[in-house]
């Protein structure tokens, strides 16, 4: 017999646990379960500024248990499998679970060993990136130590979480590199397969003017496709000519490439590229109307940001009682999302945007512009209000 729960979360993540969190909050009574194998649980967004030098990466670190709302069940698993059409996960210890309604937010898949050359050598040989807890530290070895030639910064061609972390780190280490009177031996090179600096107008003109005023040596199209950390060179493919691309490297930042999960990728759950396929106004899938699905491992069009999952739960919740109520829908998401743009110490563009690329923005001023006060935002208020706020159903 399959353990039964009325409502099934795959993911103790920053979507599981908000979702989990708030519902508690709505029907303390309801019978609530999350799938997460971590013990561990990160701040993510801290990354940028652990691999600036601001914050030790211990800042960003939490007791998954302490964030596990009271009375929902915590099974400590990966999930392995899951098949919605007898609603029912099995785990990767043979464990079956069943359920009325399924959450599915097991987040992103980092592709490490899709770059050959990155996976063997990160955190040596100059190779950084601020996407791994273990090596985050590393980036700020590597721009401390920093003396000159070339600081490669990549962006992949895949979906990635917060499409302009990539390059908050690129701003950061200018000035650092300003600050240890480096700069003038030093070449910042942004080697991004998109092919505009972000994708909302109003901000990526707002970014080009920083981009200019650093001197960055922008290169569109151009994505990573292997590392040679022995010859320190990183080879790219130019995505419009197709022509093999190699740039020299003194120290490199990698954004590695990402994907769905396994176990969504190879579920009835999963559209043509390996998403939860949900609509993307209600939540709900598109196909198993007990499913609704959010955060990074959804393909909702918008990106991959925990602001965005800040919006996105309530309407699960929402939604997800009204259909176990048997009512309409009531609830619905704008695509939302976030992305706090650091351009510099104590300089920060907050965009905020919806489906349509149009800002969406919380101030009433303009947030294109950089402020010290969006930096504190970020620095300080953020962390706080995901630890007290958004995890505990707050917000």
């Amino acid at each position: 017999m399959a353990e039964h729960h009325r409502v099934l979360i795959i993911g103790g993540g920053t979507a599981g646990i908000t979702v989990a969190a708030q519902l508690r909050r709505k029907d303390p009574q309801l019978d609530i379960a999350i799938i997460e194998p971590s013990s561990k649980h990160y701040y993510q967004p801290l990354w940028t500024l652990v691999g600036a030098g601001v914050f030790p990466k211990e800042k960003s670190e939490r007791n998954e248990a302490d964030y596990i709302p009271p009375q929902v069940a915590w099974i400590q698993e990966t999930a392995t499998s899951i098949d919605p059409d007898h609603n029912r996960i099995v785990t990767h210890t043979g464990r079956q679970l069943s359920y009325d309604y399924l959450i599915v937010a097991p987040g992103i898949r980092i592709l490490w060993d899709k770059i050959p050359g990155l996976k063997e050598a990160i955190g040596t040989n100059g190779i950084c990136s601020n996407y791994s807890y273990e090596h985050v530290d590393y980036t700020w070895e590597c721009l401390r130590t920093f003396q000159g030639g070339t600081a490669l910064f990549t962006m992949p061609n895949t979906a990635v979480k917060c499409g302009g972390a990539p390059q908050k780190i690129m701003y950061l280490a200018d000035d650092i590199f300003r600050r240890n009177g480096v700069r003038d031996k030093s070449q910042i090179v942004f080697a991004t397969a998109s092919s505009r600096i972000f994708s909302v107008p109003k901000y990526a003109e707002a970014l080009q003017k920083v981009i200019q005023r650093k001197g960055i040596d922008v290169r569109y199209r151009h994505n990573l496709m292997e590392l040679r950390p022995e010859k320190h060179e990183a080879v790219f493919e130019h995505l419009d000519t197709h022509e093999t691309v190699v740039i020299p490297y003194t120290i490199v930042h990698v954004t590695p490439p990402m994907g769905p999960p396994e176990v969504v990728q190879h579920s009835p759950l999963a559209d043509a590229n390996g998403w939860v396929d949900v609509d993307k106004y209600t939540l709900q899938h598109v196909r198993y109307r007990n499913v609704f699905g959010l955060g990074d491992a959804s393909n909702l069009p918008t990106s991959k940001t925990g602001a965005a999952i800040r919006k996105q739960a309530p309407v699960v919740v929402a939604n997800l009682l009204a259909a176990m109520n048997g009512q309409p829908l009531p609830a619905r998401y704008n695509g939302y999302t976030s992305c706090p743009l650091v351009t510099g110490f104590g300089k920060l563009i907050l965009a905020e945007f919806d489906y349509d690329h149009k800002p969406a923005e919380t101030f009433p001023f303009n947030q294109a512009k950089e402020r010290w006060s969006m930096w504190l935002l970020k620095k300080y208020f953020l962390p706080w209000m995901y630890w007290h706020g958004m995890l505990r159903g707050r917000m």
